[in-house]
């Protein structure tokens, strides 16, 4: 694969082992059929390309000739920038102004209530001047108010608001001590599901069974493994354990007849270090659901070097030989840590990662608390610079994090962390689960990026993939021991056609363990936040929700393709994130809609704190295929409410799914290659264009508003990003003998142009203002309760209150209520509407907060802000009261009750215009 890391290239290192005869075969692992590009990949080819500084190190003292070639592609011959071929790009400095500011437009602070500042992403900023969040008085709501006027909030109940990092919260290291040993809870009765959905009860018998099953397995761990937090422990068992007398190396390999251990600490001699089988009854287990090898643990000790040193250097790289029935074979550490491509070399190799105590990173801030409303910017490291290379850790660090922090987010997602040995596959065909994808950095680079997350207030969320794992034999888990049936099922069953990848069995004892001890890693040792987990759907049934349209019947979620082993195993996973780690968050890429999938697990549910409200993308996709005169609001809202009630979603109008090639992002759809000439603002428009930004603006804003409880954007989106994402590739030849051709492992398709956003000058920056015009709406306006005197604020997301009063057909207008917010929505291509009447719940005042139409965000602005809105008494849309607004075409508007002052005279049937027309 290519590195590009530090520009530094490392020395090619031939091959000392035999690669065997088993082919290795990628493909990429999006799960849509309609991307055949990448998934029907079937190249046994790799390219290489520049290696960091950290690899150089790690093969110090042998020199070669790399031969390897540039990662830097070809500039597009499309100009995304509006203008000739010719024109000049922007100067160094210039383009650094650019980056490092989002916006510092103070205008942007007239459309939300209270004061964004404009200084967030400098460096040098103390996260408790970012996190101070001002509470206005509802007279300072609308534009124009002086900050400085503003009302600091109470200290001692700001001290812990979502998403800061309060000084006072438990360190890092005091965490990792005090979860050790601790006592998860027993599992409850599990019988409130029951209460919460009573439909459920028609399927009791199949929900009591999975229950029970989870019961018994909690029952056996706890047991045989002294409870679930020791078990998730395994890695401090499994791979390489190092204690002050030397290194312990330990593999579950149940299939092979013999093992040895070789590297370059040994020059990678099978004679040297031959492992021994061992039969230790405290980690091996027959129980009701598995049946394990017990002779499956190869084992042994390498003493400390006469001086002291350990016997395998930092950096050695490492695998294990084995005799298998499938022949011999060398495989990378199932538990390895760290795994690195030589240039030159087709399969990773594992290395041996101990750094000396002064180059590992000490994490200086504690995790943020757990936010009420949840903000997800979904990300890739590789591809998060605006330059055709591999980005890294540390440029996501020090200048992609500020720029999250800054747009309003409160959490990062990040995607293809764990090792992957096809870069296309966006991280999700996992080859080394333990270990960070090197061609980003070091694993101590990734804990200083997580670090420096903390302390701007972010949450870090990992894209975990627990659903399936590569078909790769030479690097991955596939074949592992020379058998089919080693962490996966044998035969049909462990295969995933669509994804060419295997598939876990749940019902394994080591497999839980593996996988139960993967989540606890990544939480404990870098610190991420909660996982978003991948593929869930595909865990849960035996048809993988291949080809199968869930309509909501229940038969469909409990019954004999339910894959009840893989349930289990979540409720699990869930049962040790939430029990050791009570504010990380887990959210689940389900589309079928499993009940119970977000109720506690002591009431009967599988335990995820959020569903991914998958449909929503699919819906708009399936709505800009439509002229605008066939839009359904009716259809719109239906998507956007239809989810469980108690069970919180996170919502998005689209992610990286639809930013692949072969498909188009929501800015795509809307103005496709007019994005290319017509998006500098010293140039005319075309009708296009305007439709096009009023659109995206209006969808992100309907989608944020009623979609769910939680939020998020894929990298780019914000601005629209003008182009798909395409990896690196060469020609695909599939089995038919067609040829696909590749893009010449081009990566300028493979990078965010985060630049174009930043542009004042360019239609781009209006929607990225408009995006993070929302983030802060929902950040820093919500419901204001007095509970023993105390004043709680509640983001409109998260409120409990929410009514749909309008969803005029003939007009295309929406209205809702959100909290103490109402949403007004004007679809129609071409209808304005003056003195429309919007009903209401609540009495007295209202102003606008949040315009889709204001010139800061590329609008018209046929809205004014100095209106004051005054409720009439009498129903109306069956709400008790209304007011009055003026809705122009194809415009959002938010109105927010303000509560400070008296209630309006009761004008009911006075027919008076209070809005400038």
């Amino acid at each position: 694969m290519v590195y590009t890391l530090s520009g530094v290239r490392l020395p090619g290192v031939p091959s000392a082992y035999n690669l065997g005869s088993n082919g290795w075969n990628s493909r990429a692992a999006d799960r849509t059929p309609r991307v055949s590009l990448i998934v029907k990949n079937k190249s046994n080819s790799r390219e290489c390309g520049f290696i960091p500084l950290f690899v150089w190190k790690i093969f110090a003292g042998k020199s070669y000739e790399s031969g390897s070639q540039s990662s830097m592609a070809t500039t597009s011959e499309k100009v995304l920038v509006p203008g000739t071929e010719n024109d000049d790009p922007l100067s160094p400095t210039q383009e650094l102004e650019v980056h490092e500011t989002v916006s510092d437009n103070p205008k942007a602070c007239l459309l939300i209530s209270g004061e964004i500042e404009s200084s967030e992403t400098k460096h040098g900023l103390k996260v408790d001047d970012q996190e101070n969040i001002i509470e206005l008085s509802s007279s300072e709501v609308i534009t124009g108010e002086d900050p400085a006027s503003a009302q600091l909030p109470d200290a001692h109940l700001e001290a812990k608001a979502e998403g800061t990092s309060d000084s006072t919260y438990e360190t890092t290291t005091s965490e990792s001590m005090r979860i050790r040993g601790k006592i998860i809870p027993p599992p409850g009765t599990g019988q409130r599901i029951y209460e919460i959905d009573p439909m459920l009860g028609s399927h009791r018998q199949h929900l009591d069974y999975r229950y029970d099953q989870y019961r018994k397995l909690r029952a056996a761990i706890d047991k045989n493994e002294g409870g679930l937090e020791a078990f998730s422990r395994g890695y401090e068992k499994f791979g390489f354990v190092r204690s002050e007398t030397g290194i312990t190396y330990r593999e579950w390999a149940p299939g092979a007849k013999s093992a040895v251990l070789i590297g370059d600490f040994n020059n990678w001699n099978p004679n040297a270090d031959a492992m021994t089988c061992t039969t230790t009854k405290s980690w091996l287990h027959v129980v009701c659901i598995a049946k394990t090898n017990e002779f499956g643990v190869w084992e042994i000790f390498l003493p400390n070097n006469a001086d002291g040193s350990p016997a395998i250097p930092h950096g050695s790289r490492v695998k294990i030989r084995m005799d298998t029935p499938s022949g011999m074979k060398d495989s990378i550490p199932a538990w390895i840590k760290f795994s690195v491509q030589a240039p030159g070399e087709i399969p990773f190799n594992g290395i041996y990662y101990d750094p000396p105590e002064e180059e590992k990173h000490v994490f200086e801030h504690p995790r943020p608390m757990k936010p009420k409303s949840l903000r997800v910017y979904e990300s890739h490291v590789g591809m998060s610079s605006k330059d055709p290379v591999i980005n890294t850790y540390v440029n996501v660090r020090d200048e992609v994090l500020p720029r999250i922090k800054k747009l309003g987010y409160n959490a990062v997602q990040i995607m293809a962390i764990q090792e992957h040995s096809y870069y296309a596959s966006f991280g999700y065909h996992v080859t080394n689960f333990f270990a960070p994808s090197s061609r980003f950095g070091t694993p101590d680079e990734l804990k200083s990026l997580i670090d420096r997350a903390h302390e701007l207030g972010l949450l870090v969320l990992m894209d975990i993939v627990h659903s399936h794992a590569s078909n790769n034999t030479l690097d991955g888990l596939n074949m592992f021991d020379g058998t089919d049936a080693c962490y996966f099922h044998s035969g049909s069953r462990g295969y995933h056609w669509m994804w060419d990848s295997r598939l876990f069995n749940y019902g394994q004892w080591e497999v839980l363990r593996f996988l139960l001890s993967n989540a606890r890693w990544w939480l404990d040792e870098y610190k991420f936040d909660g996982f978003r987990f991948d593929g869930v759907t595909s865990m849960m049934y035996t048809h993988h929700g291949l080809e199968v349209a869930f309509t909501g019947n229940y038969n469909e979620y409990f019954g004999f393709a339910t894959d009840v082993d893989a349930v289990v195993y979540l409720m699990l996973v869930n049962d040790m994130i939430h029990g050791l780690f009570p504010e990380a968050l887990t959210i689940g890429e389900d589309v079928s809609g499993m009940p119970a999938f977000c109720i506690p697990l002591e009431d009967g549910g599988i335990g995820f704190d959020y569903r991914l409200h998958m449909a929503i993308a699919d819906k708009w996709i399936e709505t800009l295929k439509k002229r605008d005169e066939d839009w359904k609001m009716g259809d719109i809202i239906h998507t956007l409410t239809n989810r469980r009630w108690n069970e919180k979603c996170v919502a998005y109008a689209e992610s990286h799914d639809q930013a692949l090639v072969g498909d188009k992002t929501i800015a795509f759809w809307l103005m496709d290659k007019d994005m290319y000439d017509f998006m500098a603002l010293d140039r005319p428009s075309t009708p296009v264009i305007d439709r096009g930004i009023a659109l995206h603006k209006m969808i992100r804003l309907i989608t944020m508003g009623l979609g769910g409880e939680g939020y998020l954007n894929f990298m780019g989106n914000e601005f629209g990003h003008p182009e798909w994402i395409d990896f690196p590739r060469a020609d695909q030849h599939l089995p038919d003998g067609t040829v696909i051709p590749g893009n010449g492992f081009s990566y300028d398709k493979c990078r965010r142009r985060f630049d174009l956003g930043d542009a004042d000058y360019l239609r781009y920056n209006g929607l990225q203002e408009f995006d993070r015009a929302m983030q802060h709406l929902e950040e820093r306006y919500g419901v204001k309760e007095d509970v023993n005197s105390q004043k709680l604020f509640l983001q409109f997301m998260t409120s409990e209150h929410q009514y749909i009063s309008k969803k005029d057909e003939g007009d295309r207008i929406i209205v809702f209520e959100r909290g103490d917010l109402v949403f007004v929505f004007n679809f129609h291509w071409s209808n304005s509407y003056s003195d429309y009447r919007v009903g209401c719940l609540k009495p007295g005042k209202y102003k606008v907060i949040l315009d889709s139409d204001h010139s800061l965000f590329g609008g018209f602005n046929r809205i004014s802000h100095s209106a004051e809105y005054f409720t009439f008494e009498g129903w109306h849309d069956d709400r008790p009261r209304s007011f009055l607004v003026y809705a122009p075409s194809r415009t959002a508007v938010v109105y927010a009750l303000v509560t400070d002052e008296p209630e309006p005279v009761d004008v009911a049937g006075t027919e008076i215009s209070i809005v400038e027309v």
